[in-house]
C-alpha cells in the first residue's frame, strides 16, 4: 500500500512537471513522442491508482482472517500466498491500466472502473462492519460477566471512530473522482456535469492526499 501510494504522488508530480517543461520549451520533443510519454505516464498513474484500490480491499480481508479466523491466521495467509497475492495485484494493475489508457474513451472501460470502485467501497463497508459488530458483541459479553457490570461505551466509540476514519477518509478522497466518472458516463453535456468537470485537478489533489494519509491512518 505504501508503494502504490508513493508512485500515485511519484506519478502526477511527473506529469505535472512534464507538462511545464513543454510548456515553458525547456523539453522539445516530436508530438509522436509526447504522447507516448504521456501514455506511459498516464498507464502509471492509473496501475498506481488501481493497485491503492486493491490493496485496501486486501488489507481489509486480512484483518477480517485475523479476527475471525485467529486461530488458523498463520496456516491461511502463508507467506507465499501473501507474496503471490501482492505479486497477482502488481500484475492485474498494470495489464487493466494498460488496457484503461488503450481505450479510455469508451464508456464500457469507465463502468469498468467505476464498478471496481464501488466492489471495493462495499468490501470494505461490509467486512470492517461486521468486524465492528464483533468487537461490539465482545465487550458487552466481557461488561455483562463483571461484577459490578461495566460499561463498554468507550470500547465501541473508540471502534466507532477507527471504521468512521477508515472509511470516511476513503469516500472523502475517492468518491469525487469516481462520482466525475459517473458523470462522463451518464451526463457529459449537461451544464452541472460540465461545471463540476471543472474541479477534476481538485480530485486529483484529493487523492494525492489520500496517498499521504493512507500510510499513516493503517500504521497507527
Amino acid at each position: 500500500l505504501a508503494v502504490s501510494d508513493m508512485l500515485v504522488s511519484i506519478s502526477n508530480l511527473a506529469e505535472m512537471l512534464f507538462m511545464l517543461l513543454l510548456e515553458h520549451g525547456v523539453l522539445v520533443m516530436r508530438p509522436s513522442i509526447v504522447r507516448h510519454m504521456d501514455s506511459v505516464i498516464d498507464t502509471l498513474i492509473c496501475s498506481s491508482v488501481v493497485s491503492s484500490l486493491s490493496f485496501l480491499g486486501v488489507i481489509a480481508v486480512d484483518r477480517y482472517i485475523t479476527i475471525f479466523y485467529a486461530l488458523r491466521y498463520h496456516s491461511i495467509m502463508t507467506l507465499q500466498r501473501a507474496v503471490v497475492t501482492m505479486a497477482s495485484i502488481w500484475l492485474a494493475s498494470t495489464v487493466s491500466s494498460t488496457v484503461l489508457i488503450a481505450y479510455y474513451r469508451s464508456n464500457t472501460i469507465l463502468l469498468c472502473l467505476i464498478g471496481f470502485f464501488l466492489f471495493m467501497l462495499v468490501l470494505m463497508l461490509v467486512l470492517y462492519i461486521h468486524m465492528f459488530a464483533l468487537a461490539r458483541h465482545h465487550l458487552h459479553s466481557i461488561s455483562s460477566q463483571q461484577k459490578p457490570p461495566t460499561a463498554h461505551r468507550g470500547g465501541s466509540l473508540k471502534g466507532a471512530v477507527t471504521l468512521t476514519i477508515l472509511l470516511g477518509v476513503f469516500f472523502i478522497c475517492w468518491g469525487p473522482f469516481f462520482f466525475h466518472l459517473i458523470l462522463i458516463v451518464t451526463c457529459p453535456t449537461n451544464p452541472f456535469c460540465t461545471c463540476f468537470f471543472s474541479y477534476f485537478n481538485l480530485f486529483l489533489i484529493l487523492i494525492i492526499c489520500n496517498s499521504v494519509i493512507d500510510p499513516l491512518i493503517y500504521a497507527f
